[in-house]
């Protein structure tokens, strides 16, 4: 599995964490005082890391959240299949995967970029 456990209170903006078994980005994180009955709690905005949705949660600092391991890559592309689709190969492992291409990126075959990769889900970065 490719994830940690931590607690809410570690987790800073421009971390991952993981929010409805989705890996995500953090965009915001603040605490509110502890309540007359309980822990400070954390409040926890991100968005989708393949999928761009944003989603949050708030919880209290000690409650336990999981991080995704999300391995950044080196590829080269082979291959444009159209201009929104690009075979790449993995400059390490020489595996060629198909990859969808951002819509603000301008690519072309032997191009090197980078790109994430999170249990089986891949997403182009540069």
């Amino acid at each position: 599995m490719a994830k940690e456990q931590t607690e809410v209170r570690d987790l800073q903006e421009g971390n991952y964490v993981m929010i409805e078994d989705t890996p995500c980005k953090i965009n915001a994180y603040s605490t509110a005082k502890p309540g007359k009955h309980g822990s400070a709690k954390a409040r926890v905005e991100a968005k989708g890391v393949f999928d761009e949705k944003k989603r949050s949660f708030s919880q209290p600092v000690d409650a336990k959240v999981w991080i995704p391991i999300i391995e950044r890559k080196q590829g080269q592309v082979v291959s444009m299949e159209s201009n929104t689709v690009a075979q790449v190969m993995d400059l390490e492992t020489y595996e060629t995967v198909t990859m969808q291409i951002p819509a603000d990126l301008d690519l072309s075959a032997d191009d090197n970029i980078e790109y994430l990769e999170f249990e089986g889900q891949r997403k182009i970065v540069q």
